[in-house]
């Protein structure tokens, strides 16, 4: 099979293998995906498939892990309010600026196809995982301990997270982002990457839910 020339503008082969999954998970089921398929759509050889991967789960993990650790939802955090600051809406103002970019609605395009139709058990499990380690390094939180509360509401998070990936198909033809960050919910969900500049996670959330009172 032909192969891509070697220059600058030739993304590397595990890259090219991790963008031919996103391709695919977008035209046909997961279980359907072959690593044939994937070595003819990132035009590579079966060798260089296996030297970066045992097989398609890892693929799938590499690919989602990517999208996840790369995100600046994930990396960038705005400072700590001062009083009068009205907090939702710098949320709606920090997370507009990340997510209007082509790139990151490329990156919630794909990570909304785990939770589609074309995903698996094994996609959403892997999703959830990755999602909720992202989380708990971003606070700097310990795995090793978590007390139950604060366990309690990384889970919640994660599953209000995977509801707005669910439902993003649809949000993003009936509202813009503008509209999305409006409702309240949508801000709680995707305002977590934001929300606690390494703060105690339940302060957090008695501080907003006090404000709606």
């Amino acid at each position: 099979m032909p192969r891509p020339r070697r220059d600058s503008n030739v993304p590397p082969a595990k890259q090219r293998m991790e963008d031919a999954f996103w391709e695919l998970l977008a035209d046909r089921e997961y279980r359907r995906i072959t690593v044939t398929d994937v070595v003819r759509k990132a035009q590579v050889n079966r060798n260089s498939f296996y030297y970066h991967f045992s097989g398609l789960p890892e693929l799938a993990d590499a690919a989602i892990l990517s999208e996840i650790k790369t995100s600046p939802l994930m990396q960038e955090v705005p400072p700590n309010p001062g009083n009068g600051v009205d907090i939702k809406e710098q949320w709606r103002k920090h997370v507009t600026q990340l997510i209007s970019t082509p790139r990151e609605r490329e990156r919630l395009n794909r990570l909304a196809m785990l939770a589609g139709p074309h995903s698996s058990p094994e996609l959403v499990e892997s999703l959830r995982d990755f999602e909720r380690l992202s989380l708990m390094e971003m606070l700097e939180l310990d795995p090793e301990h978590i007390d139950l509360k604060t366990d309690l509401m990384l889970d919640f998070t994660v599953g209000g997270l995977l509801t707005v990936l669910r439902r993003w198909p649809e949000l993003r033809q009936s509202a813009s982002i503008k509209d999305l960050l409006n409702e309240d919910v949508a801000v709680l969900a995707l305002g977590i990457y934001l929300s606690m500049s390494k703060e105690n996670m339940l302060d957090y959330w008695n501080r907003i839910f006090n404000k709606r009172q």
